[in-house]
């Protein structure tokens, strides 16, 4: 049994040399085994602020408490639906999917309500809450004009678990939280991120993950523990099993991981049919490579230029434009996932979600406007299995606008979130405030001063970046300009052209996405003779796309537009299936060997 590592400071097995990635991160870079590695710390970009500097959420510089999360929620971030002009619900979709490859913080669900109370059932504060270290409580205003309606004054909220909880910290030194998954883009979200659980998900034949076969589909295998993991009053119903705990969260999210999923069979079907004497371990760890490869393809060739603007990432060189290698991994590049990521830049996306998901036919049409409010269908994947909800919904997500990044965010997830038969639900607008200052991230100042822009001393120094209507509320809620959290100055800044973030956030993911790739050896581009693909492996894998793996792993989807996280035009029409450009598996013809057992051999550091 693997020797459990706590928080990443001690690393005691030996690196072996192997083609394949761990399951766990570890020794993806050799000289610091742990980097990337899944119950590790988050990185940092600025030192922690915590109130007494250990562990203690933010306060204001004051030393006063901050203004309730939900009152900046509310008084901040309107609920007004603006759809975005460009982009399709499968981009903010595709989004989510990187962010639990990414990160899941440590003693959280981020899915369900947390099985610690700080609340009552009907919102109301708990008085062993204000005790409890553990509790951290979203207190609803009495004039909350929704949520205090019914007398609700509380919304649950679990700190995250740090090393100091862990004990792998000094009670002398700032906190830091852990996540429980990998850092890498390696589809943990479907393999898992230990060797237990991708034992459990592999069917240990042909290399292929365990499926449950229901109308002639693919489907995920069910939970060990379905009411505990989905929304259901039965055993009976619906609930999947996958290499991450949020896999049900919501059905769109869930189409993602059913769709990796069956890519990954699909693949393995093809490769064992073309090298019928490979073994299981060998089909399985190539389709992974191969599977990992088009996922990491997709990723920054398609969705992130979306997202951070094409120019940027050519210059910042995130990408490259080659038919070759891309040979810069660099060993003193540490690929953590950084804290402000995680919990700041990259959930302003969320203002990106819609409320209502549309079902949508081969014909592009959703007949009286069928569809599911999000609210509705949350943790309740069962949704997918009937009718032809699979493929409608994807069609959905493929054609239905996202809503506009701006500081718009839907009601469905500021008023409803996971009110599972509840009138209202809670407010992840508020969730992510609070979450900011649980975290002790440093002020929305200090990171503009960070990212190149001048440090404010009144809030009208913010109206560079900032509308003036946006610097008003700001400084009605906020005592100080060093007050703003992150979280909130950061999705209120106007957005760079080509990109759907403002400055300081887009500093921040430019940051997070270089090291990703740089300091990931395995990166599907790198060529490395050790492991790498052959260059017309490479250039297989580069036509890799969303609108393909929509097509090889619906149901029965028959037509596609080109670029699936692109609304349909006449420059990016749909067409058919057969038409859209496709990796070539043949290219893997008796190419990989028998994958060898694990052997003593230490991996030579001084390589790279």
């Amino acid at each position: 049994m693997a020797e459990t590592v706590m928080c990443g400071d001690r690393f005691n097995r030996q690196c072996q040399k192997s083609r394949y990635r761990t399951f766990d991160g570890s020794c993806n870079n050799p000289r610091n085994p742990t980097w990337g590695m899944a119950n590790t710390r988050y990185s940092r970009l600025l030192p922690a602020n915590y109130a007494d500097g250990i562990h203690e959420p933010t306060h204001s510089v004051s030393g006063r408490e901050l203004p309730l999360a939900r009152r900046v929620s509310f008084n901040l971030f309107p609920r007004i639906n603006i759809e975005d002009k460009q982009f399709t619900l499968a981009a903010m979709q595709f989004g989510q999917l990187i962010t639990h490859d990414m990160a899941m913080i440590d003693g959280t669900t981020q899915s369900k309500n947390h099985a610690r109370e700080c609340c009552t059932p009907d919102n109301r504060l708990l008085e062993e809450a204000l005790s409890s270290p553990l509790c951290y409580p979203v207190i609803i205003p009495p004039e909350d004009p929704v949520l205090a309606r019914n007398g609700a004054n509380c919304m649950n909220f679990v700190r995250s678990i740090t090393d100091l909880d862990r004990g792998c910290s000094s009670q002398h030194e700032p906190a830091e939280q852990l996540t429980v998954v990998t850092h890498f883009l390696d589809m943990s979200m479907i393999y898992g991120s230990n060797d237990q659980t991708v034992a459990n998900l592999r069917a240990g034949i042909g290399g292929r993950m365990n499926v449950d076969i229901r109308n002639h589909r693919q489907w995920p295998p069910a939970s060990n523990n379905k009411t505990g993991t989905c929304d259901i009053q039965s055993d009976n119903e619906v609930c999947y099993q996958a290499g991450d705990a949020r896999a049900n969260q919501n059905p769109q999210l869930t189409i993602l991981q059913i769709m990796l999923l069956r890519e990954h069979n699909r693949v393995a079907d093809i490769l064992t049919l073309i090298n019928p004497h490979w073994s299981d371990e060998t089909i399985f760890q190539e389709t992974r490579r191969i599977v990992i490869a088009e996922y990491q393809h997709i990723s920054y060739y398609e969705w992130l230029p979306l997202f951070l603007g094409l120019e940027n990432v050519y210059r910042h060189k995130i990408l490259y434009h080659t038919k070759d290698y891309v040979n810069d991994y660099d060993s003193s590049v540490n690929p953590s996932v950084l804290n402000e990521h995680s919990n700041a830049a990259f959930r302003h996306f969320h203002s990106l979600i819609a409320g209502r998901l549309s079902l949508v036919n081969e014909l592009r049409y959703s007949p009286n406007g069928r569809g599911f409010r999000l609210s509705d269908v949350l943790n309740k994947p069962g949704i997918l299995e009937e009718a032809d909800n699979m493929d409608d919904l994807t069609r959905g997500m493929a054609s239905q606008p996202q809503e506009a990044s701006d500081e718009h965010f839907d009601k469905e997830i500021t008023e409803f979130l996971f009110r599972s038969n509840q009138p209202t639900g809670t407010d992840l607008r508020a969730i992510d405030i609070q979450r900011n200052r649980d975290h002790g991230l440093a002020s929305y100042n200090d990171y503009r001063a960070y990212c190149g822009l001048p440090k404010a001393k009144h809030f009208n120094d913010f109206l560079d970046v900032i509308s003036f209507e946006n610097v008003e509320k700001l400084a009605a809620v906020y005592d100080y300009v060093d007050d703003v959290d992150l979280t909130v100055g950061g999705s209120l800044e106007k957005i760079v052209n080509g990109a759907l973030v403002g400055p300081t956030f887009l500093c921040i993911l430019h940051e997070q996405f270089y090291r990703t790739r740089v300091g990931d050896r395995f990166w599907y581009e790198n060529g490395d003779s050790d492991f790498a693909f052959t260059i017309e492996q490479l250039n297989e894998i580069r036509k890799a796309s969303v609108s393909r793996l929509f097509c090889d792993n619906g149901n029965h989807i028959q037509t596609m537009q080109l670029r699936g996280f692109e609304l349909i035009s006449k420059h990016n029409p749909v067409v058919r299936c057969s038409d859209l450009p496709a990796v070539d598996l043949s290219l893997w013809k008796d190419y990989a060997p028998q994958a060898p057992k694990h052997s003593s051999y230490i991996y030579d550091y001084n390589k790279k």
